[in-house]
């Protein structure tokens, strides 16, 4: 997908209305089974059950609807994260000001405390078709990529990767920090993105009470394993 041209980066304002709520819904999932080359906008109209004209009417044309699409993808994860994050904000905040430092158990339990909404998020179902969508950015990064990755993914991974860098005592900014957070991410985004694996290996066909658990648990083992390496046994 080449980037949209300035005219149609501007979505037309939120009007709160069914038929946009259902073309974002529809762009979405067709966008994240096809990709954006593949997709129409005969198709897109179709899936909505809407007139073909609702896309330009709305959106600008296809490029607009993707890039609202991305938007609200981004939109949609702030709010499952969101509360969480800021707390942990707030609370870094404090201790890099004129508060108490948070002890390393502390620092953990906070950093398990975003994992595991992390792993509510990505059990959830309806982050399947959110997932479908940005696996075709992560591997071709467009525009909608750098929105989803600036509102949503960065703020996130800040987020973690302060708490990473307190418990490994080191700078937040390194390398090692970096792909730490990154790892830690990638272990729960897994149980989405290789659901086709998880399925075969685990035998699981849906995240149900007793799967969210195991998630649950697997991100609190994930922080509890951030250790300095000379704390290594």
């Amino acid at each position: 997908m080449k980037n949209p041209s300035p005219s149609l980066r501007d979505n037309r304002p939120e009007r709160g209305d069914a038929t946009r709520d259902r073309l974002l819904a529809a762009a979405i999932d067709v966008f994240g089974r096809n990709g954006f080359d593949a997709t129409t906008t005969r198709a897109l109209a179709h899936a909505a059950e809407v007139n073909l004209q609702a896309i330009g009417y709305y959106f600008g044309g296809k490029e607009g609807l993707y890039l609202a699409a991305a938007d609200h993808i981004a939109k949609s994860v702030a709010t499952h994260i969101g509360a969480v994050r800021e707390n942990l904000e707030a609370r870094l905040a404090a201790a890099d000001g004129f508060g108490p430092r948070p002890s390393e158990a502390e620092t953990r339990a906070m950093l398990a405390d975003i994992l595991a909404a992390m792993a509510r998020l990505f059990t959830s179902r309806e982050s399947e078709a959110w997932v479908r969508f940005m696996v075709h950015e992560q591997m071709a990064p467009t525009e909608a990529f750098d929105r989803v990755y600036t509102n949503a993914m960065r703020p996130i991974l800040q987020v973690v990767g302060r708490l990473v860098a307190r418990l490994l005592d080191e700078d937040p900014m390194s390398e090692h920090v970096r792909l730490r957070t990154l790892s830690l991410v990638g272990g729960l985004l897994i149980l989405r993105v290789a659901q086709g694996a998880v399925e075969a290996h685990l035998g699981w066909k849906n995240f149900g009470a007793r799967e969210i658990d195991a998630v649950q648990a697997l991100a609190r083992e994930l922080a509890a394993g951030v250790v300095r390496q000379e704390e290594k046994p």
